[in-house]
């Protein structure tokens, strides 16, 4: 059979474009990001646990610390539900890893920001 012709009437596969240098580098800068708002808001949410241990103020610091667990736990949440959506699993890795970067960056960016700024 000549390796030219096309008997079964199939092409052989072209070869796919990737192009991954670019949303490799931008997914590992907002998974960075995120990275880094949570290490601050776990910080953050340990030193006000131990200060309202120590002086008794559990009251006062109740409020802070929930709002913090809810807003994290619930980003969470949803984030690992769209991760384990058929339509995202199917997608190349690298792509899937820059769209749930886009997703997850926004709610502790935005917590840790607000906390650093003192507007909670």
């Amino acid at each position: 059979m000549n390796p030219t012709t096309c008997a079964s009437g199939t092409r052989p596969p072209t070869p796919r474009r990737t192009r991954t240098g670019v949303a490799v580098l931008a997914a590992a800068v907002l998974w960075g990001l995120t990275l880094v708002s949570c290490a601050w808001l776990a910080y953050l949410v340990g030193v006000v646990a131990v200060s309202a241990g120590a002086d008794g103020a559990w009251a006062s610091a109740g409020r802070f610390l929930l709002w913090c667990a809810l807003v994290v736990v619930g980003a969470a949440g949803a984030l690992t539900a769209f991760a384990l959506a058929p339509r995202v699993r199917r997608l190349a890795p690298e792509s899937r890893l820059l769209l749930l970067g886009v997703l997850a960056c926004p709610a502790p960016t935005v917590l840790a920001v607000l906390t650093w700024t003192g507007l909670t």
